[in-house]
């Protein structure tokens, strides 16, 4: 059989709806990049922080771990469903990190309670609702992981990733957050986690000095 090798001046591209598919698989990076950084810019807001939203954030690495590890194992290819699955990983792993942080800063603030005590309460105390919401979208992902009929082998990389992102970042968060929590704290200035009684706090109303009395 007589082999025929192209001029290496012979090039080729792809053109149509192949074109277009390799062109978002270019920019799957930045557009997982983008997500993160408006997830972080709200969270700064919303926390009037830079580091609590690192705190939330350190939850996606897991979660993007695990879909790629689910995808692997069930033969799939990252392809334009997975990246939706990965994208929609990043709003719901998050929750488990914001139950926590938010029920943690509050009691920072409310009770008085030092970071270690705060963080501790609050993965005791969060640990139902956070095991309810990643039980109930781990249910939803079962149909379309395993669906079948037409267009369902489509459907099936996004409830994959969904599914094993989900799978392992509730394994290892609620022992992760924490450790991160306590570790971005020691960090931050302690000026900002100290009330001082050396200037005007807006909370606070001095009594108006009686006349006649002692200074």
């Amino acid at each position: 059989m007589t082999r025929i090798e192209m001029p290496v001046a012979v090039t080729h591209t792809f053109l149509g709806a192949a074109g277009a598919y390799q062109n978002s698989l270019s920019n799957q990076l930045w557009l997982i990049l983008a997500a993160v950084v408006c997830v972080y810019i709200v969270l700064g807001v919303l926390y009037e922080s830079y580091v609590h939203p690192l705190t939330i954030l350190s939850t996606l690495p897991s979660a993007g771990v695990g879909a790629l590890l689910a995808l692997w194992i069930t033969g799939n290819d990252l392809g334009v469903i997975g990246i939706i699955g990965i994208i929609l990983l990043i709003g719901i792993v998050k929750k488990n990190a914001i139950m926590m942080i938010d029920f943690a800063i509050e009691a920072e603030r409310e009770e008085g309670k030092s970071p270690r005590d705060a963080i501790f309460q609050a993965a005791i105390l969060r640990f139902r609702p956070i095991l309810m919401t990643t039980l109930a979208a781990l249910f939803a992902a079962i149909p379309l992981m395993l669906g079948f009929g037409e267009g369902a082998e489509l459907r099936r990389p996004l409830g994959i990733a969904i599914f094993g992102g989900l799978l392992l970042s509730q394994l290892l968060t609620m022992f992760t957050t924490p450790v991160v929590y306590l570790a971005f704290d020691r960090l931050a200035p302690t000026a900002r986690r100290e009330r001082r009684d050396d200037g005007p706090h807006p909370d606070r109303i001095d009594p108006e000095p009686i006349p006649g009395a002692p200074s």
